[in-house]
């Protein structure tokens, strides 16, 4: 897709609230799934490759970097899209045990003026059972693909454990990896299983159920010093990566935030990478990073990179910009790779930390 024609789509797209806009574009994209010529022309035209980018990682081929990020795909009804797009991955969710309708609306709302979107959705999902039949269908499909997973609203905080259990069992044998989401702040309690008693019995848990790769996904909001010794603890309690970050409630950021839910894009930027960049400074080299929260560009991409990520997510900016950013990315990190004379993106994972 140009840049000229996603413009022309996004005006159209604008004047729609927000959600009735998402559903459209979700419309769109199931559609154009079921035509295997048109998706075979978007891939060829949005999805760049190059043996530069490309890792192998949990042992899977990861063409390019960049993913989708979690939340777009919430029910996992765009994974065929998701190369056509251009992007390297996709984290579809989050999903939980049963169905939920998320809250009330208006609960997702566009900061145009700061580049930036503002969601308090609250995991409105069709549920765990729906999610495996889709992916069912897809065992011919060679492609990464993370499930993010949360609990039920209803759920009170002292089971949780029970939904993530009851997910990671029937998630089993499916997926790249999973992603645990304690970190949204859209169901209430939430947050609060962000202590390392919770990660500790949560991953204990995982690995008599499972041997995937489950990652944990933290909140930009915590101090430095708790965000490191919680991933520090998830690491020892076998998490096998770490996803940083989520969206964040600070909405001293601009004056345009509603007093409710998440915010994330160009807002989220600068936030999000100085806790990424301090868990990275501990946990480089331990385990896999990736990076998520107000990348729009490759120098930006970059930076995450070198700080230690093995792999990044786009999701708002994406929205504003289109799959062109997602080419323009992965092309700019070539290039920078490139320049600073690397041969491979492992060489430059972390770069920062290797010349200290």
């Amino acid at each position: 897709m140009s840049l000229l024609s996603y413009e022309t789509a996004k005006q159209l797209l604008f004047k729609l609230d927000p959600e009735t806009a998402h559903n459209c574009v979700g419309i769109a994209l199931r559609a154009a799934g079921h035509c295997t010529s048109l998706m075979r022309y978007c891939q060829k035209e949005n999805l760049y490759t190059h043996p530069i980018l490309r890792q192998d990682l949990w042992g899977r081929k990861f063409l390019n970097p960049v993913g989708l990020g979690a939340g777009f795909d919430k029910n996992g009804e765009y994974i065929i899209s998701a190369p056509a797009l251009g992007f390297g991955f996709t984290e579809i969710g989050t999903v939980t045990p049963k169905p939920q309708e998320g809250n009330p609306k208006p609960r997702l709302f566009r900061l145009i003026e700061d580049q930036s979107i503002q969601n308090a959705m609250g995991f409105n999902n069709k549920g765990s059972y729906a999610m495996l039949q889709r992916l069912k269908k897809l065992y011919h499909f060679d492609y990464p693909i993370g499930i993010n997973i949360g609990k039920n609203k209803s759920t009170d905080d002292k089971e949780a454990l029970q939904d993530y259990e009851t997910l990671l069992k029937a998630f089993k044998g499916y997926g790249t990896y999973i992603a645990v989401n304690i970190s949204s702040p859209n169901t209430p309690g939430l947050r609060d299983l962000q202590n390392e008693a919770f990660i500790k019995a949560l991953f204990a848990m995982a690995r008599t159920v499972t041997d995937q790769p489950i990652l944990l996904k933290i909140a930009p909001d915590m101090m430095p010093e708790d965000a490191i010794a919680l991933c520090k603890a998830a690491i020892e309690a076998g998490a096998s990566g770490i996803i940083a970050t989520n969206t964040t409630i600070d909405y001293t950021l601009t004056p345009h935030a509603q007093k409710f839910g998440g915010i994330s894009g160009g807002l989220l930027k600068e936030k999000s990478f100085a806790l990424f960049n301090a868990i990275a400074k501990e946990l480089y080299g331990k385990t896999v990073l990736i990076s998520v929260g107000g990348i729009d560009s490759a120098e930006e991409a970059y930076r995450r990179i070198k700080a230690g990520a093995s792999l990044i997510q786009l999701y708002s900016m994406f929205i504003y910009k289109g799959p062109s950013l997602v080419k323009e990315i992965n092309e700019g990190l070539v290039r920078l790779l490139k320049q600073d004379g690397y041969t491979h993106i492992s060489q430059a994972v972390g770069a920062d930390w290797k010349q200290v």
